[in-house]
């Protein structure tokens, strides 16, 4: 199932290195060239799992940014964009070029992170996102929080949570002990303004009044989370809002001012900031998204647990209007490539090596099947997870699964298997792409080859019927 067009595989994972030189000489960077070694042989290569290592069970940290593009990392092939701490990361372990958001919006991948399940199969998840409270994460779905609970972990979600408002959904009655964030889709990140102009920032069930930069105050709890002393196994969703708009970096009060200002007027359109931001400015948010994981990794590192945690980070769905998605098409809430494929690292240093690719397609349903198995327990039986676990592929050496990979979002459908992805966009006509000569999604091979669409277009309608309509 590995794809065998990979473009940036090796050359773009040199980008920070190539930028970090560049920028102690006062030059700009160039475009990323292979890394090697002394002996030409290139750093980065192909995945294998190291099957003699054994650890116990890992803390899980599983850090997502928001809106962030494939290809927004250095590691990933931005030309202007640095990213030390996260390409750190991928030195550590392994970075995914074929990795996949469960959806092309923000709640509905996080419904199926959440539930390693489709977001068909719930109600909350046919919100695309959600944008009022009428919908939500039932309380009474097992989660991954909750399944990791049951088996002995401590749990707690930190930042963004966007699968419903109280009184009715929470984190804390989902299955996380611990929840510090915002429940909204987006918030103005000093006033913690949300869309509708509710103060947004939480506690458990309780406002929480701090006025400073958002990523600063997630970050600061993030690092104090991992730096306690647990007497259990743990896992902390981390969840940045950055970089999704409005358009706000650290230090730009004029600016959280005016928007504050168009809110608090009755502008409900303020916090798309459609009349705001820059490639530079987006630059800034995505440096800075990368500077605060930066610290929260080292705050793992000083307490000494790096080695035992598992830490995977990735993006909620493609980019939006600023970001890089090179060579991929479409962005943020489209199921083409740059809607749907996203960044991924993980790192485990006890049992994983550093410095890997692997092409394998995966995508968020995975990550929950996968923690389930490395955590040693299992799914609820009345509720079959869609994802398949890759912990034989990572740990034992195992081919990857084999399987399909699914998504449905009102107006558009997709679906890969193998190197073959059907797609059918807002037009209605249905097209088939070999992502593997071509995943810039531009040579249609549907009336070339009419057996292997209509399979795949079956496939699909049958996955789909098994789901809640619209």
């Amino acid at each position: 199932m590995s794809s065998s067009n990979h473009p940036l595989s090796r050359r773009a994972f040199a980008g920070a290195v190539t930028a970090g030189a560049a920028a102690a000489a006062g030059v700009a960077a160039s475009a990323p060239e292979a890394l090697a070694d002394a002996s030409g042989t290139p750093s980065e290569r192909p995945f294998r799992a190291a099957r003699e290592r054994r650890a116990k069970r890992p803390n899980i940290l599983f850090i997502l940014g928001d809106d962030l593009g494939w290809a927004d990392l250095s590691s990933y092939g931005s030309p202007h964009i640095r990213t030390p701490n996260l390409d750190r990361l991928a030195r550590r372990g392994v970075r995914f070029t074929d990795a996949y958001a469960g959806s092309a919006t923000c709640s509905p991948t996080r419904f199926s992170l959440y539930t390693g399940r489709f977001p068909g199969r719930t109600k909350g998840g046919l919100a695309e996102p959600i944008a009022d409270r009428s919908a939500g994460l039932e309380p009474s779905h097992p989660t991954l929080a909750s399944l990791l609970r049951e088996a002995g972990y401590a749990t707690a979600l930190i930042g963004k949570w966007h699968c419903g408002y109280l009184p009715d959904y929470s984190p804390t009655r989902s299955g996380w002990d611990e929840f510090f964030g915002n429940f909204g889709g987006a918030l103005e990140y000093y006033s913690k303004l949300g869309l509708a102009g509710e103060y947004d920032l939480y506690e458990g069930d309780a406002e929480y009044r701090d006025l400073r930069y958002y990523t600063r105050i997630i970050t600061e709890r993030a690092a104090e989370y991992v730096s306690r002393e647990h007497d259990r196994p743990w896992l902390l969703n981390l969840n940045f809002t950055t970089p999704h708009w409005p358009w706000i970096a650290d230090g730009d009060t004029e600016q959280s001012a005016e928007i504050v200002r168009r809110i608090k007027a009755g502008d409900r359109n303020a916090l798309w900031h459609q009349d705001g931001g820059s490639v530079d400015k987006y630059r800034e948010m995505v440096e800075d998204l990368d500077r605060s994981v930066g610290r929260v990794l080292a705050a793992l590192r000083r307490a000494g647990r790096e080695q035992d945690t598992l830490v995977v980070f990735a993006s909620d769905n493609g980019g939006e209007r600023f970001s890089y998605n090179w060579p991929l098409s479409g962005n943020k809430a489209s199921l083409q490539e740059g809607g749907i494929r996203v960044p991924t690292l993980l790192s485990w240093p006890a049992r994983i090596d550093g410095g890997q690719v692997s092409h394998e397609p995966v995508f968020s349903p995975d990550w929950t099947a996968t923690l389930l198995e490395l955590a040693g327990t299992r799914p609820h039986p009345a509720y079959p997870l869609d994802g398949a676990s890759l912990a034989g592929y990572l740990l034992r050496g195992e081919a990857a699964p084999r399987r399909d990979l699914f998504w449905r979002v009102r107006g558009e459908r997709a679906l890969r298997r193998g190197n073959w992805k059907y797609y059918r966009g807002k037009t209605g006509r249905d097209q088939l792409f070999d992502l593997a000569g071509d995943v810039r999604e531009q040579a249609d091979k549907a009336a070339v080859e009419p057996a292997r669409l209509a399979e795949l277009k079956a496939a699909w309608e049958r996955t789909d019927a098994g789901l809640l309509p619209y």
